[in-house]
C-alpha cells in the first residue's frame, strides 16, 4: 500500500480509502496526498473539504479514486 500512497503523491492523483477511525467508526474516503510520515499521512480529504491526518494503520483499503465519467447524450 505504500507504493500506492507515494505514486498518488508524487503524480497528485486521489485516492479512495476505507478508514476506521480510533473510535472504531468505518468511512469511505476521496484523499489527496500532501505528504507522508511513517506512521500518518497528511491529506486533504474531499468528504470534510479539508486537511486530515490519517494514521496508516487505520486505512483498511486503498485505490485509485474513479473518476467521473460526462457521458454525451
Amino acid at each position: 500500500m505504500r507504493g500506492l500512497f507515494l505514486n498518488a503523491l508524487q503524480k497528485q492523483e486521489p485516492i479512495e480509502i476505507i478508514y476506521l477511525s480510533d473510535k472504531g467508526q468505518l468511512s469511505q474516503r476521496i484523499i489527496v496526498i500532501e505528504h507522508i510520515e511513517e506512521k500518518y499521512i497528511k491529506a486533504f480529504c474531499k468528504l470534510r473539504k479539508q486537511p486530515r491526518v490519517f494514521k496508516i494503520s487505520n486505512i483498511l483499503s486503498a485505490g485509485l479514486a474513479r473518476k467521473k465519467r460526462k457521458w454525451a447524450s
